[in-house]
């Protein structure tokens, strides 16, 4: 189970995040459409996460949702690495909806984003940009290559929401015992 805790003059968050969870989570980012996603993320991930951020939320959201971001990508990061009998790669269409978004990722430990959506304006008060920066401080912290394409969608909500889940059942697919693979490169190493 991995422990981060991160302060800084903008924002102080406390994360336990455990990959060997039931999906359970207990989330306060001060963001509300933020808490909503990560219970998908926890959820669909199977991950337990507890979080909670006080964050400079009088100015706008964009601290507190890239920090986030950070905290994740580092107790991940913290919590699968070094890899052994896993399958390194996992990959998700999520519907929902009138939306779908896909997800392809590798447990790679060079991060790397790909980001390919065609969204703008809000979601009730959140900035739909902000999806973007907290994905890209969590893949720059956890060492995970991820590839996130919108494939359709009217519903800003429900496209966020299917990458969230996309990003959630890739995870969790390439988080798959596999005794067979051994280390999962022919690197010999991640």
């Amino acid at each position: 189970m991995a422990n981060i805790n991160r302060e800084t003059k903008e924002t102080q968050i406390k994360c336990t995040l455990d990959i060997d969870g039931y999906g359970k989570s207990t989330i306060d980012t001060g963001v509300g459409f933020l808490d909503h996603m990560l219970e998908a993320f926890s959820k669909h991930s199977g991950i337990d996460l507890d979080i909670t951020c006080k964050g400079d939320t009088h100015i706008d959201d964009h601290h507190s949702v890239e920090d986030c971001g950070i905290v994740i990508g580092k107790a991940l990061k913290e919590e699968i690495f070094p890899i052994k009998e896993i399958e390194r790669y996992g990959n998700a269409i999520v519907v929902m909806d009138e939306a779908a978004t896909s997800c392809a990722l590798d447990l790679s430990n060079r991060p790397f984003l790909v980001y390919q959506f065609d969204i703008f304006g809000k979601v009730g008060t959140f900035d739909v940009e902000l999806v973007e920066e907290f994905f890209h401080a969590l893949v720059l912290n956890s060492g995970i290559t991820c590839h996130l394409i919108f494939e359709r969608g009217k519903n800003k909500h429900h496209i966020i929401e299917a990458t969230f889940k996309a990003f959630a059942v890739a995870l969790r697919r390439a988080l798959v015992e596999n005794k067979k693979i051994g280390i999962p490169s022919t690197k010999g190493v991640l």
